[in-house]
């Protein structure tokens, strides 16, 4: 298949799970520690801790990245650098939690699974878009 032909699907399929990410990080930025320190108290610690510049990247990954995806919808050429800044947000945001605290050593490599998976989609969203404005698809 060609990238003319999977341009809408790819495209939808990306603003959905830029919306899950808008819905992760609203969940995460009003969530009380208190009562996920019942489940998870290492988690609701790392929460707590987490500093401002590492909520403030993750906000720019998401928010960055839905932007991106409505603009691949409207086959914008700005999608590109709205992706690239979102996938940059997100590897920021994650080098607090696996640099700057012990998460695998407390969960184990397990812990790295989900973000690995974020960051691959990031770069697939910026190649994509990247792709689509070689191939003359935006507006």
């Amino acid at each position: 298949m060609t990238i003319e032909k999977t341009f809408r699907p790819v495209a939808i399929a990306f603003l959905i799970w830029s919306l899950m990410g808008i819905a992760a990080y609203l969940t995460q930025v009003t969530m009380d520690t208190a009562e996920l320190a019942r489940s998870d108290p290492y988690q609701a610690h790392m929460f707590e801790q987490m500093p401002h510049w590492a909520w403030a990247a993750y906000a720019i990954a998401v928010w960055s990245e839905l932007a991106g995806s409505f603009a691949l919808l409207a086959r914008r050429a700005w999608a590109t650098p709205l992706y690239l800044i979102s996938l940059v947000a997100v590897l920021i945001q994650f080098s607090y939690a696996f640099v700057l605290t012990d998460l695998i050593a407390v969960k184990g490599l397990g812990a790295a699974v989900f973000p690995v998976v974020i960051i691959v989609i990031g770069l697939a969203q910026w190649l994509f878009a990247h792709a689509a404005g070689a191939k003359g698809l935006f507006r």
